[in-house]
């Protein structure tokens, strides 16, 4: 393990909240704790190295989990961690199917998506890449039942989602998102659509990880508009 993701680990054992990556991973695995069992099935979509994905397998070793990294490297770090008993993808998903090119950043890969976005590290190295686009209910059948979805991937959130409609219409999981200023605007993404497609298309209420954990009423459209706009938090939860 790199020493970064040891002392993250340390950190978040800690509860020290050095950042809000920091916070939100900690929030994270409250929520895992809280929603989940050990045969709940979940779904990974930017799996990256697999961070959120061994919450999944921890707190539900006997969920089949499904797991989303088109970046080659790492989709075949997964395969080699996790292929034997959960299903991993490389393809990116949206609402439609096809071919995209997708933007691999070296030395930055957490940012690497579809569309370039606003990176916070300097002269981001880019390599474009092919990969194959689909949707999320193309691949997760019908007679699937999906407890929990997490959603990473640099602003491409909405196509997703929209790619996931009977499924969440179905299920009703719990939904973990990230959607903010710097990523989702380059996708054209403005809060109130996110906040209507969950309240008005698939019945979600959405809020923060905090009060969802501590049973507070959702957030409304204004909180949830002011809340990305003002960036004060960018990592949110929909649920039933």
């Amino acid at each position: 393990m790199l020493l970064k993701d040891r002392a993250r680990k340390i950190l978040n054992f800690l509860h020290l909240d050095l950042t809000k990556n920091l916070k939100y991973d900690r929030l994270t695995k409250r929520v895992v704790d809280k929603v989940l069992n050990a045969n709940s099935t979940c779904v990974d979509v930017g799996c990256h190295k697999g961070e959120i994905l061994d919450l999944f397998v921890e707190k539900s070793p006997n969920g089949n989990h499904f797991c989303f990294e088109p970046l080659p490297h790492l989709n075949q770090q997964l395969q080699l961690k996790y292929g034997k008993t959960n299903r991993i993808f490389s393809c990116a998903l949206s609402e439609s199917e096809g071919k995209t090119t997708f933007n691999y950043v070296k030395n930055a890969p957490a940012y690497s998506g579809i569309k370039q976005r606003r990176y916070d590290i300097d002269n981001p190295q880019i390599e474009v890449i092919d990969v194959e686009l689909k949707t999320l209910d193309s691949i997760v059948g019908d007679e699937e039942k999906i407890d929990l979805i997490k959603i990473d991937v640099e602003g491409a959130e909405l196509g997703v989602l929209k790619g996931a409609k009977n499924l969440l219409l179905r299920c009703k999981p719990v939904v973990i998102f990230e959607c903010g200023i710097g990523a989702s605007e380059f996708y054209g993404t403005k809060p109130e659509a996110i906040f209507a497609f969950f309240s008005q298309e698939v019945g979600l209420h959405v809020s923060l990880l905090n009060r969802f954990l501590a049973n507070e009423k959702p957030l409304n459209q204004e909180e949830f508009v002011n809340a990305f706009e003002n960036n004060t938090d960018y990592y949110f939860i929909a649920y039933a």
